[in-house]
């Protein structure tokens, strides 16, 4: 499993017509499917008149996804939603687009369409994070050691957390899990105590 992933870094609305129908695309950073149906609720009681609420969302830790039509045709709004995030190649948000209904039928390719343009352009508006699995290693570093240890920090795949001085100085780093074993062997060539991984 990677280690890195992009996400949104925070909330952005888009909103445009198509024949007659209003699109409103929402998304969203969140980390857990609570989180996402305790923000879906908010949007669904701030746009009570709207005619559908469709969704989807992408977590990166279970490697979880969800979707729903909300009252649409089977499969032509939460699975092109859905699409949308995944063709953005992002995890950890949430994407809601809401419909007024126009008085215009848009077909089931219309309407998959109109969902899943309106999820890509909302996520072409987004401000985007990258984000990393870290191990964190702590070990112990004699005063001697120090610049060879300091060398080792290379953010963002090395990050140094803390540095403790005492008799016996211990640090803790965040380290990229694809490289966590790398690391680790590497204190241990130095003659570094390792405390926990």
């Amino acid at each position: 499993m990677s280690d890195h992933y992009r996400t949104l870094g925070e909330r952005v609305e888009l909103s445009h017509k198509i024949e007659r129908s209003e699109f409103m695309g929402i998304a969203f950073p969140v980390t857990a499917e609570d989180a996402f149906f305790a923000e879906l609720q908010q949007i669904q009681k701030q746009h009570f008149d709207a005619t559908h609420h469709c969704w989807a969302f992408r977590l990166f830790a279970e490697a979880r996804s969800r979707s729903s039509d909300a009252g649409e045709p089977s499969g032509t709004a939460g699975k092109p939603i859905l699409a949308a995030i995944e063709g953005a190649a992002l995890h950890d948000l949430g994407v809601a687009v809401v419909r007024w209904y126009g008085g215009v039928k848009l077909g089931t390719g219309g309407l998959s369409r109109a969902y899943r343009e309106t999820a890509a352009e909302t996520l072409k508006t987004a401000k985007l994070l990258d984000r990393y699995v870290y191990e964190r290693i702590r070990v112990r570093v004699p005063f001697a050691m120090l610049s060879n240890v300091y060398r080792m920090v290379q953010p963002p795949d090395v990050v140094l957390v803390e540095e403790k001085f005492a008799e016996e100085n211990e640090f803790v780093f965040d380290v990229r899990a694809s490289i966590a074993g790398a690391f680790t062997k590497r204190l241990t060539e130095l003659r570094l105590v390792v405390l926990s991984r």
